[in-house]
């Protein structure tokens, strides 16, 4: 049997729609919570965070980076300006002056959330980006085809891309401190460090209930809300502040998480490989005009 042009497009089709259409399924199965609560998370603390920047120190020489004189650290200049996680760093501390805490900054760590149902692991086609059973969200640099799209969907703007390294880039961010916490007793470098009880580790569940205890304990001293409980779908990092969060840097964000809202139009897009079939007659239209334009042109 010959394989003439129509046939050939039409094959390259259905196996370019089918492709797709199991690269969204993976995406899909990377964003299903499980058993959320029995999932490993982090307490923060705000009230009790010093700004000693302790957490910034472990994590680099956790992560492998070139790590600064720990006497560095102590250098509170950099509070001077609003800083992001970047590829060299997976966390860093802010400072915010509030009219609730006018008696000295409100110090924030900021760092991945590790998102029950994480839109970065739902927006990656080669599934470079996935959530493991623990609750952390992992990168694998080996799968990675350098879209960025994670960058975009991540509602807390969170990614770092390595633009440094114009050979092998990668998307930079915290990894939760994966290959300890898969340990026996293992905890995140940051929270062993932290001096002043503002990181607290374990089962999200269990965190959860010590976070409302100690809203209930104290009212006059914490906002009455538990950041990351609910937050884009929920979180495995939790946050208590003295402070409105929209005031130190955290994001007012909607309950949903936005990988429902793109996995639904992904998952629309594809059903029928509408977007294949429609690319290749278009190409083929193109080309069809365009030999059509020629047949009539007269030769020179």
């Amino acid at each position: 049997m010959t394989l003439n042009r129509r046939r050939f497009i039409k094959c390259v089709a259905l196996a370019s729609g089918g492709s797709i259409t199991r690269l969204c399924e993976q995406s899909a199965s990377a964003t299903e919570p499980g058993h959320q609560n029995d999932t490993l998370g982090v307490l923060v603390d705000i009230s009790n965070c010093i700004g000693c920047r302790k957490c910034e120190y472990a994590c680099q020489e956790a992560a492998g980076f070139p790590v600064p004189p720990f006497e560095s650290f102590e250098d509170n200049s950099v509070f001077a300006e609003h800083r992001r996680p970047h590829t060299k760093s997976y966390t860093t501390v802010n400072a915010f002056q509030v009219a609730e805490a006018p008696a000295k900054p409100v110090y924030v760590k900021a760092n991945c959330l590790h998102c029950l149902q994480p839109a970065c692991a739902s927006a990656c086609l080669v599934g470079a980006l996935t959530r493991q059973c623990n609750g952390a969200v992992i990168y694998d640099a080996a799968k990675c085809m350098g879209c960025r799209y994670c960058m975009v969907a991540c509602p807390f703007q969170i990614p770092a891309y390595d633009y440094d390294d114009p050979f092998t880039p990668q998307v930079r961010k915290c990894t939760f401190c994966f290959d300890r916490i898969s340990q026996n007793g293992g905890v995140p470098a940051c929270v062993k460090i932290c001096p002043n009880d503002a990181l607290t580790y374990g089962k999200r569940g269990e965190l959860l209930t010590i976070a409302h205890e100690r809203i209930a304990a104290h009212p006059e001293k914490y906002i009455d809300h538990v950041y990351g409980e609910t937050e884009a779908g929920g979180t495995a990092w939790l946050y208590l502040s003295s402070a409105p969060f929209e005031k130190i840097g955290l994001l007012s964000l909607p309950p949903t998480a936005p990988a429902k809202l793109t996995e639904l139009i992904q998952h629309g897009v594809f059903k029928f490989f509408v977007p294949p079939l429609f690319l290749y007659a278009l190409l083929g239209i193109i080309r069809s005009m365009s030999r059509n334009k020629a047949v009539e042109e007269p030769s020179s």
